[in-house]
C-alpha cells in the first residue's frame, strides 16, 4: 500500500476530530480539556479542526445555580451547611450516596450562565428571607413566648450581681423543657424545635449567598489568570483606533475592554452581599413597631441548648443501622443567629449574658464532681457504679465539646457581619466616609478650576 504524505495532515485532523468528539460525549464535563487541545492543534500544527458543536456549557456533577435559585426554599430545608469547608451536604437521600455542593460547582454554574446570575440569586434570597422573617416575627409575638422572655429578662437583671453576670444554665434548660408543654407536632417536635429549624434555614440561605460570592470570585480569577497585571490593563479600543483598524475590530476591542473591566472588578473583591442583606432588613427590625423582636437575645440560650441536644442526637444516629435523621454538621444555625443578632444590633446584649462561660462553668463543675466520685468509688471496687460514672463523664464531655463547637461556629459567623461594630458606630463610619468623599470631590473641582 502506497501512502500519500500530502494527505497526512487531513488524516491526523480527522483522527483528532473523531477522538475529541467521542471522548467528550462520554464525559461531558471534560469538554474544556478537549476544546483546549483542539486550539493547541490549530496554533501549533496549523491543523484546520472541525467544530464539534458539543454543548460547551455542560456542568460537572451537582445542582445548577438556576435550579437552586428557583427552589431556594426546598434547598435550605434539604441541605446542611458546613461553615469551615464551605460545603452543603444533603440531609437524606433515597440513593446510597448524598449530594454535596461546593465552590467549584457554583463556579462552573456561574461560568455557564454569566456573572449576572449572582445578583439575581441574591434577589431571590431576599424574597425568601422576607417570607421567613414574617414567620420569625409571628413566633416572637406569640403571648406565651413574649411573656416568658420578658420574665427571664427581668429575672436576669435581678440576679446578675449574685450570679457573676452569667445567665444560669438551669433557666435556659427549664425554658427548653417548658416549651414542650405548649404542644408538639405529629413527629414530636416542640415550637422551639421548629423555631430552631427556621433560624437554620435563614442561616443556610446566608451560607448559600457566601458560597455564591466565593464561587464568583473563583470563576472570575480563573478567567482572568492570563492577564499579566490587573492594576495596569491597556485600553484595547484606543490602541485599535490609533492603528486605524476596521470598525468591526474596534467593536471587538470595546467588548474585550468591557469583559476585562467586569472580570477585574469581580475578581478583586466581589460584592459585599452580606452588607446589602443587613442594610435592607436592619431598619425594619430596629423600628419601634417591632419592639417584640428586642427580646430575641434572651431566647438564644434555650435555643443553643435545643440545638446541642438535636446535634448530638443526629451524630449518634451516624453509628446506627437506620441512619434516618443522621447528620454531622449544621452550621446554618450559627449563621442564622449571628445574622439576626446583627439585624437587631444585639451583640452587646447577648454578650452581657456571658452564656458560653456559664455553660463551661456548669459542665466543668459536674465533670470535676464525677472525677472526685470516681476516685472515692475506685477504692470500693463497685464496678457497676464505676461504669455508670464513666458513661456520665463521656456524656458530659460530649455536651461540653458540642457547646464549644457551637461557640466557635457562632464566633466565626459573627466576623462576616462585623460584630465588632454597633449600629451607632456604623452610622458614624458612613457619615465620615460621605464627608471624606465630599472633601475629595471639592478638592478635585478646585484643582480643575485653578487649572482653567
Amino acid at each position: 500500500m502506497i501512502f500519500d504524505f500530502n494527505l497526512f495532515p487531513a488524516y491526523v485532523t480527522h483522527y483528532l476530530d473523531k477522538t475529541f468528539y467521542n471522548l467528550t460525549t462520554v464525559a461531558l464535563h471534560d469538554w474544556a480539556t478537549y476544546s483546549e487541545m483542539r486550539n493547541l492543534a490549530t496554533q501549533r500544527y496549523g491543523l484546520t479542526m472541525t467544530e464539534a458543536h458539543l454543548p460547551s456549557q455542560t456542568l460537572e456533577q451537582g445542582l445548577d445555580v438556576l435550579e437552586i435559585m428557583r427552589n431556594i426554599h426546598v434547598f435550605v430545608s434539604r441541605y446542611l451547611y458546613n461553615l469551615n469547608n464551605q460545603i452543603f451536604v444533603e440531609k437524606a437521600s433515597n440513593n446510597k450516596h448524598l449530594n454535596t455542593i461546593n465552590i467549584r460547582h457554583i463556579a462552573n454554574s456561574i461560568r455557564t450562565h454569566g456573572t449576572g446570575i449572582m445578583n439575581t440569586t441574591v434577589n431571590f434570597t431576599y424574597q425568601f428571607l422576607r417570607k421567613k422573617f414574617y414567620i420569625f416575627s409571628q413566633f416572637m409575638y406569640d403571648e406565651h413566648i413574649k411573656s416568658r422572655l420578658i420574665k427571664d429578662i427581668r429575672f436576669f437583671r435581678e440576679i446578675k450581681d449574685q450570679s457573676d453576670h452569667k445567665y444560669p444554665f438551669e433557666r435556659a434548660e427549664k425554658f427548653n423543657r417548658g416549651i414542650r408543654k405548649l404542644g408538639l407536632t405529629p413527629d414530636g417536635q416542640s415550637y422551639l424545635d421548629q423555631f430552631r429549624q427556621l433560624i437554620s434555614q435563614i442561616g443556610n440561605a446566608m451560607g448559600y449567598v457566601r458560597m455564591i460570592r466565593s464561587g464568583g470570585i473563583h470563576c472570575c480569577s480563573s478567567a482572568i489568570r492570563f492577564v499579566p497585571d490587573l492594576e495596569d490593563i491597556v485600553n484595547f479600543e484606543e490602541l485599535v483606533k490609533e492603528e486605524g483598524l476596521s470598525e468591526e475590530t474596534q467593536r471587538s476591542a470595546s467588548v474585550l475592554d468591557s469583559v476585562l473591566s467586569d472580570l477585574t472588578s469581580n475578581s478583586a473583591e466581589g460584592t459585599e452581599y452580606f452588607k446589602m442583606l443587613v442594610a435592607v432588613f436592619a431598619p425594619e427590625f430596629r423600628s419601634a413597631k417591632n419592639m417584640h423582636l428586642r427580646n430575641f437575645y434572651m431566647i438564644v440560650p434555650p435555643l443553643t441548648v435545643n440545638f446541642v441536644e438535636h446535634s448530638i442526637s443526629c451524630k449518634e444516629k451516624l453509628n446506627k443501622k437506620n441512619k434516618t435523621g443522621a447528620a454531622f454538621t449544621d452550621d446554618g444555625f450559627a449563621m442564622g443567629v449571628a445574622y439576626i443578632l446583627k439585624l437587631l444590633d444585639q451583640y452587646l446584649e447577648f454578650d452581657s449574658l456571658h452564656w458560653f462561660q456559664a455553660v463551661r462553668e456548669k459542665y466543668r463543675k459536674e465533670l470535676s464532681a464525677v472525677a472526685k466520685e470516681q476516685t472515692v468509688q475506685s477504692a470500693g471496687q463497685d464496678e457497676k457504679l464505676l461504669q455508670t460514672m464513666n458513661l456520665t463523664q463521656k456524656r458530659l464531655d460530649v455536651y461540653l465539646q458540642e457547646f464549644e463547637l457551637l461557640y466557635f461556629s457562632l464566633s466565626s459567623a459573627r466576623i462576616f457581619f462585623r460584630a465588632d461594630q454597633t449600629a451607632a458606630e456604623e452610622t458614624q463610619e458612613k457619615k465620615e466616609e460621605v464627608g471624606r468623599a465630599g472633601t475629595s470631590s471639592e478638592g478635585s473641582m478646585s484643582a480643575e478650576s485653578s487649572s482653567k
